[in-house]
């Protein structure tokens, strides 16, 4: 294709991202009050969501100022639309990049891609279930003397980094075993590097997690190591399984299964060359 045409193709693929995330932000305006019940549930589970309630048996978070309400809709629409869109800008994304690729690239990329979605998404999923204790821990720190006000605002933007970070975080499994495929983190070296990354671990974990409380830390390091310990797993059964394809008989190797970049066996030892019936041989020619 020519540059030109692969502007062309862009653009396409551009807008039809751009109005997949237009129509799921303006469905996130629609039920913005039930994703704010959504939202707010880790904090109503706080004991002092109780005591700062204005209303009994109700949980409250404030706006100090006039555009807050209006912002803090605006943000939720749109990390709402960015989720619920993400298919469709996905697919538009990896089609635009896969023609560009080998066969064996392409077929890594989709595992590294759908791994990488299921990843964030449990990361997302357990941060979000985990969100009331840190909070509890963070608003109660000072005791009964301080009762704290919430904003919506403040609160949204703690949820969000949370959050964030928890989906960044559990993606570590897929650097890990790329650095593997690549040949620079075999699993010996995984082996052998397991105290460094306890320590690489929780210095990563005290500079991801917003809310430096002591629960969020173990949370997302104890995951993080339990992950690490996996990929060693797999890096052993990857290994395993590239030495039983070495190891198969010369010249009966599935040549369907090697890379586009990748050479097939050639067995380069001389062969005994056996007379042909009906050649002159050199005692003929004497």
């Amino acid at each position: 294709m020519a540059l030109v045409d692969h502007l062309r193709e862009l653009r396409n693929r551009l807008a039809v991202s751009l109005l997949a995330l237009g129509v799921c932000v303006v469905i996130g305006l629609v039920f913005r009050e039930q994703l704010f019940d959504l939202i707010k549930r880790p904090y109503c589970t706080t004991a002092v969501a109780e005591r700062a309630a204005v209303r009994p048996g109700q949980c409250d978070l404030y706006a100090f100022d006039v555009f807050s309400q209006f912002s803090v809709s605006l943000r939720v629409a749109f990390i709402v639309g960015v989720v619920a869109s993400s298919p469709v800008w996905l697919y538009q994304l990896g089609a635009f990049i896969t023609p560009g690729l080998h066969r064996h690239e392409r077929r890594y990329a989709a595992a590294f891609l759908c791994s990488s979605l299921l990843l964030f998404a449990t990361g997302v999923v357990f941060a979000y279930f985990t969100l009331s204790r840190g909070l509890d821990f963070l608003l109660s720190f000072g005791g009964g003397e301080i009762n704290p006000l919430t904003s919506i605002s403040s609160y949204l933007s703690f949820v969000t980094l949370t959050l964030l970070a928890f989906g960044v975080a559990f993606l570590f499994p897929v650097v890990v075993l790329f650095l593997h495929l690549v040949g620079v983190f075999p699993a010996s070296r995984m082996r052998g590097w397991r105290r460094g990354m306890v320590l690489g671990i929780a210095v990563s974990t005290a500079l991801l997690t917003p809310s430096q409380d002591p629960f969020t830390f173990l949370a997302m390091a104890v995951p993080l190591y339990l992950l690490y310990e996996s990929c060693i797993v797999v890096a052993r059964l990857l290994e395993r399984s590239r030495r039983g394809r070495v190891a198969v008989e010369p010249g009966s190797e599935d040549l369907e299964l090697l890379g586009d970049d990748e050479t097939s066996f050639v067995d380069d030892r001389p062969s005994v060359l056996e007379p042909v019936p009906g050649a002159a041989t050199d005692r003929d020619v004497t």
